[in-house]
């Protein structure tokens, strides 16, 4: 896999920020916008719709993560690149490894992105902290129902590995 920046991938970013800036003069969320593409094919694009749609996970990499998957009705977005006006946050990070997309291209970064206000360090520091470090209380109550799912989970012969 390449790891240099070509003109397609120039048209792909340019888009993304396109998106970016178009659904933040519209007033539909934050200044972030995201296109994945595969084999030169877009399979999606989105744009950050927090505030418009009043759903905090509605980022632009997870709005066209949703998208992708549902155009290729797959949850697995393998050989995929996602072409962010921003470096990926926490959770769109995570969920760009969750839907296995194999490559990231960003503009802005996180430090631009906290320049104007979208400032993720407390989340990329809170994360790796032990469970009773946390600032959100988070309490383990070990359920023998809940260990009886996950067994049952295992055993189950049509499950789909993802």
């Amino acid at each position: 896999m390449s790891h240099d920046i070509d003109d397609d991938d120039r048209a792909l970013l340019r888009r993304a920020v396109e998106l970016s800036r178009d659904h933040m003069r519209a007033g539909r969320g934050g200044p972030f916008g995201a296109v994945i593409a595969r084999g030169g094919v877009v399979l999606a694009e989105g744009s950050n719709e927090v505030t418009s749609t009043n759903d905090p996970t509605a980022h632009a990499e997870v709005v066209a993560i949703r998208r992708a998957c549902a155009a290729v009705k797959d949850f697995s977005l393998a050989g995929a690149t996602i072409y962010a006006s921003c470096e990926p946050c926490p959770m769109c990070l995570s969920s760009i490894y969750w839907a296995r997309i194999g490559r990231i291209v960003f503009a802005n970064s996180r430090q631009q992105a906290a320049a104007i206000g979208f400032d993720d360090e407390f989340l990329y520091t809170e994360v790796p902290k032990p469970i009773g470090e946390r600032a959100i209380p988070t309490l383990h109550a070990p359920s023998a129902m809940a260990d009886e799912v996950f067994a049952e989970w295992m055993a189950k012969a049509d499950k789909i590995q993802y």
